[in-house]
């Protein structure tokens, strides 16, 4: 474990009462581009995807180790848990999104639309209804870097939702360039989707039918990196990875600070066993720091 001492800015009062550790802990060193954080109570660790060396790694909470999760892995990029505490993955390799049940075996949730292969899928969510929801960029098929090189089936970069009865997989936003990390408002009314390329945030709202609404531009970014990952405390505020470090938007759209990082960071999760825990994807390495806030109610919780 190293430690680095936290540079965080505070542009706004209301992100005062976040402030925790002193120090950021480089939990692990070794990955090519280290994505897709995920938590899991139930077992005391983090697994996280390294896509270009197609594997999952694990970090043990308990004895502080780590090892392998799953190799290969699909060229695995963003990965999420269900109502159930199962997880539920993104993978850039077979063009799907899967999960993995009890057992180890895999379901496969979304691998088409329309009858075409969908481009590489990115992240996800879920919902407390138990729909799942994801971002589709070609990532994964411009190159043999993170997947496998590949033609586009596909006329666009879409957000989907799988519906939990049907396996129904349809297109609830088709205007991005490339949609990248999501995630909800605590209370689930509102869904905030990154695109990347052209440098900011949208929020929508979720409709009773499952449909989004909206879409406005919620926040910028004008410097070098553009928006991946995010999650949402519990106040409802927004931790999003840029560039080199985290930045921290009020519900406002306001940036409220930034917790800046050694390398450019791709994702993030809240864990630990009061969830203030923040664990950070960055390019070759897993960080983590103890805050005072804890993150937003997962959604195996509620």
């Amino acid at each position: 474990m190293h430690l680095i001492p936290v540079e965080f800015e505070a542009f706004d009062r209301r992100i005062a009462g976040v402030a925790g550790d002193r120090h950021i802990e480089r939990l692990h060193r070794g990955t090519r581009w280290a994505e897709g954080p995920v938590y899991v109570p139930a077992g005391r660790y983090l697994a996280w995807s390294d896509i270009p060396n197609d594997r999952m790694l694990r970090w043990d909470e308990m004895t502080g180790q780590v090892g392998p999760f799953r190799q290969p892995a699909g060229y695995v990029n963003g990965n999420t848990l269900d109502r159930e505490g199962r997880l539920v993955s993104c993978e850039h390799g077979a063009r799907r999104v899967t999960r993995t049940e009890h057992d180890g075996s895999l379901t496969v949730l979304a691998d088409r639309w329309r009858g075409r292969r969908l481009n590489s899928p990115n992240d996800v969510v879920v919902r407390s209804d138990g729909s799942v929801w994801f971002t589709d960029p070609p990532y994964g098929i411009e190159s043999d870097y993170e997947g496998h090189r590949a033609e586009q089936e596909i006329d666009g970069c879409h957000v989907y939702r799988a519906d939990p009865g049907t396996g129904e997989v349809r297109v609830v936003a088709d205007d991005f360039a490339r949609p990248n990390g999501l995630a909800f408002s605590p209370d689930e009314r509102l869904l905030y989707v990154a695109d990347t390329e052209h440098g900011h945030l949208r929020v929508f709202e979720v409709t009773g039918d499952g449909a989004l609404a909206g879409g406005k531009v919620f926040a910028e970014h004008e410097g070098e990196g553009g928006f991946d990952g995010m999650r949402l405390d519990e106040t409802g505020r927004i931790w999003a990875a840029v560039g080199q470090a985290i930045h921290a938007y009020h519900q406002d759209g306001t940036l409220l600070g930034r917790l800046r990082l050694p390398e450019s960071a791709s994702n993030l999760v809240f864990g630990g066993p009061k969830r203030n825990r923040v664990f950070i994807t960055a390019t070759t390495s897993l960080y983590s720091v103890m805050l005072s806030i804890r993150g937003a109610e997962p959604v195996w919780a509620r």
